[in-house]
């Protein structure tokens, strides 16, 4: 006899970042945009050009100046220039 247990899938923990973790993860969904950027996949740079700016705005004064320079220009500059509010938006599928 064979039995087919059903394992449900495990729960992602969603956890409050601070201080150095959150300056971390919000250099990591930059450079992860700009690696989507480079490969011309727009639609996966747009989503993490938004998380990105999200956790951004989060930072205090002083934790933005800990962001990288580049990271922040491009975050701000370049990638407004083709993703803001001026441009077309993307197809819905």
């Amino acid at each position: 006899m064979l039995f087919i247990y059903i394992v449900p899938a495990k729960k992602k923990k969603h956890t409050i970042l601070v201080g150095k973790a959150l300056i971390k993860e919000v250099n990591r969904r930059i450079r992860l945009a700009r690696a989507h950027w480079d490969a011309h996949n727009n639609k996966a740079c747009r989503r993490e050009r938004d998380r990105a700016i999200a956790l951004y705005e989060t930072l205090s004064a002083e934790e933005k100046e800990r962001v990288p320079q580049v990271l922040r220009v491009w975050l701000r500059y370049r990638s407004e220039k083709y993703f803001g509010q001026h441009r077309t938006p993307p197809k819905k599928p």
